[in-house]
């Protein structure tokens, strides 16, 4: 693979973290302070079908604080073996800003991402979401790059939790996206025109297992595949083998909250 597509494929993870950093966000109603410290290894660090690592564990440590529905998260990727340069293990740092709210039946937020890249390109990124507090939960979340990665990705999710015993729930999840790049953007297509289709699915299963009233423990495993044959094309030359569009991956997420 060319130094271009490395860099590339460090790049993608600018605008994609914020989908691990906003479902972990917990936004303050109440008239005081909280904090979420989260430390998660997972067997690979997939995001919207883009291979960012292999063969190696990565961890993604994340702290949120919060305050009548403002919220601010700083969340990093440290991976153990990089496929390619193991002088960058360190290889992100992002920091983002959101106030979430309600009203009636539906819960809305909205936020600004900066992305800390090594050894690629920083971006900034804005996203708004709304979900319908029903069965389901469907959730609709637009995010617009505005810096060097330029485009639209539009995700349409579902979840559901089960009480298994006691507090311990299990966790299930489904997830649409549609990708629209912008002219200048690097997601191009096999033949060099602009990238724009239903790029991928990601299904999920996982746990929620409360430890105590601060301390939650929660293992995970997600199925990430192409929605189309364009996304196809896209995945199977950005992975690392040049022939991949499909992952199975998962891990443990440890949290505390106070």
């Amino acid at each position: 693979m060319s130094e271009v597509a490395r860099k590339l494929l460090a790049g993608v993870a600018a605008t994609g973290v914020c989908l691990s950093m906003f479902s972990g966000m917990a936004f303050a109603e109440e008239d005081q302070i909280t904090t979420n410290l989260t430390v998660g290894a997972y067997s690979q660090y997939i995001w919207r079908g883009f291979e960012l690592s292999k063969d190696s564990v990565v961890v993604q440590p994340s702290m949120t604080v919060g305050y009548k529905g403002f919220s601010a998260n700083v969340w990093g990727n440290y991976d153990t073996d990089p496929y390619f340069d193991d002088t960058h293990k360190w290889n992100e740092t992002d920091l983002t800003l959101a106030y979430g709210w309600e009203m009636g039946p539906m819960a809305y937020s909205v936020g600004y991402i900066y992305y800390a890249l090594d050894s690629a390109h920083d971006s900034q990124e804005f996203f708004a979401s709304a979900t319908l507090n029903t069965l389901l939960k469907p959730t609709l979340t637009v995010y617009r790059d505005t810096d060097f990665y330029p485009g639209w990705y539009t995700t349409l999710g579902v979840s559901h939790s089960f009480p298994v015993q006691g507090e311990i729930t299990l966790d299930l999840g489904a997830q649409v996206s549609y990708l629209k790049a912008s002219e200048s953007s690097p997601y191009k297509n096999v033949d060099g025109s602009k990238y724009s289709n239903f790029h991928d699915g990601v299904l999920s299963v996982g746990l929620t297992v409360p430890v105590n009233k601060y301390v939650t423990v929660a293992p995970k495993l997600s199925y990430t595949f192409a929605l189309s044959n364009d996304a196809q094309d896209l995945m199977k030359a950005n992975s690392k083998n040049g022939n991949d569009d499909s992952f199975v991956y998962g891990g443990v997420s440890v949290s505390m909250a106070f």
